[in-house]
């Protein structure tokens, strides 16, 4: 079978000389996707390489060195160390890196989401608009969790996106926002909210032994209305049955910025028997899923596998460690989009899902101004690796 690679036609001319510049907390990951555009780069082969448009196509790296130094009071600055002139810039932040630490008047502080955001908008503004354009990459989206007033209170998210925009930035491209419907507050720029349904599926299949892909052995679920539109995907494209969960919640009160949930009431056909896909955006302290997976666990449910975009973990992984044991849940599946602790990558329950290729494909589409539409939609990669699996080719 032919690399993907190989059948990207990408033999137009780039917008501009690629760059990349990684912030603080996410260079692991720009540094696999690095990896993969020098290695395609080399590859590719193009009559046009020598001509004024290519130059410096092929590179030993499109990293760029930036930094950004803090004072001792904490204050900082942006710093970019080469040229940007002309390039066609991508930014890469992971908002939620809480491992990276600053020294503020001799104490040592973790960053926050707000840390991140605002060194990616120093970053930016050291570029001084001298880019050709600007393309941020934040697979979680800042403050995405504040991204509708239900009372008198801030939209955060909103005025992020149109703070990046006034700033000069293009394009932005996140994975699994919250509510895509964020966007409306920038109508007139560039914004993309990536699936990683492929990926997780792929996980499941390269490291789970014995499923049987159909409507009669397995079911996906939603575990709130929220989520329904990632779970139909994937039941539709799998040929499965779907149920859903919603919460009941006791509004009378607020605990941890959010109402108490009550209840999880299922709506859904018999589970008995058949293994469940628990499809959300992210686990935050877990107890919504395990929640979740308990209740059909009590309707006689087989194995529960758990896929969710951003593994926080906020709480720690005791409570997955017993799940797991209890047999509860059989696998959590989560991508390598935000940062993950050691502790987490050796837990004997958990497959993290690698999305450097995919940022990589997306990058290097884009810098040729080419269509990644069938990036977005993975229904037909997904078809021919769950054909794989079943002709028991997954090994190969």
């Amino acid at each position: 079978m032919p690399k993907r690679e190989e059948k990207r036609n990408l033999e137009t001319i780039p917008v501009g000389a690629l760059g990349i510049i990684s912030l603080d907390g996410c260079m692991n990951l720009a540094r696999r996707v690095d990896q993969y555009l020098v290695k395609w780069r080399e590859e590719r082969e193009s009559e046009h390489k020598g001509s004024l448009a290519f130059t410096g196509y092929t590179r030993d790296s499109y990293l760029l060195q930036a930094k950004v130094p803090r004072f001792g009071s904490g204050e900082a600055k942006g710093m970019i160390l080469e040229s940007v002139r002309g390039t066609d810039l991508y930014l890469l932040v992971d908002v939620l890196n809480y491992s990276e630490t600053y020294t503020l008047c001799g104490h040592e502080n973790h960053m926050s989401p707000d840390d991140h955001f605002q060194d990616l908008k120093r970053i930016i503004a050291a570029v001084g608009g001298k880019a050709r354009r600007i393309t941020v990459i934040m697979p979680f989206l800042y403050e995405s969790r504040q991204d509708r007033r239900t009372a008198r209170e801030s939209l955060d998210c909103a005025l992020a996106l149109q703070e990046l925009v006034s700033m000069g930035v293009d394009n932005i491209i996140t994975f699994d926002a919250h509510d895509t419907r964020v966007q409306n507050a920038i109508p007139l720029s560039g914004f993309e909210t990536v699936q990683p349904a492929y990926q997780f599926i792929k996980g499941l299949l390269k490291n789970v032994k014995g499923l049987s892909i159909d409507a009669d052995h397995m079911m996906i679920i939603s575990p709130d209305e929220g989520g329904m539109s990632r779970a139909i995907y994937v039941a539709n494209v799998l040929g499965l049955d779907m149920g859903m969960f919603y919460k009941r919640r006791d509004y009378r009160k607020i605990v941890g910025g959010r109402n108490p949930i009550v209840a999880h009431e299922f709506l859904g056909s018999d589970v008995t028997g058949k293994d469940m896909i628990i499809i959300d955006d992210m686990i935050s302290s877990g107890e919504s899923v395990i929640e979740v997976a308990s209740a059909l666990k009590k309707r006689n449910a087989g194995r529960i596998f758990v896929f969710a975009t951003f593994g926080l973990f906020t709480n720690g992984l005791d409570r997955f460690d017993k799940a797991y044991e209890e047999g509860i849940i059989d696998r959590i599946l989560t991508t390598n989009l935000i940062y993950q602790t050691p502790e987490l990558l050796n837990r004997e329950w958990y497959i993290s899902c690698d999305l450097s290729k995919y940022i990589a494909y997306l990058i290097d589409t884009l810098n040729h101004d080419s269509s990644i539409s069938d990036l977005l939609n993975p229904s037909e990669r997904i078809q021919s690796i769950v054909q794989r699996y079943r002709n028991g080719e997954m090994d190969s």
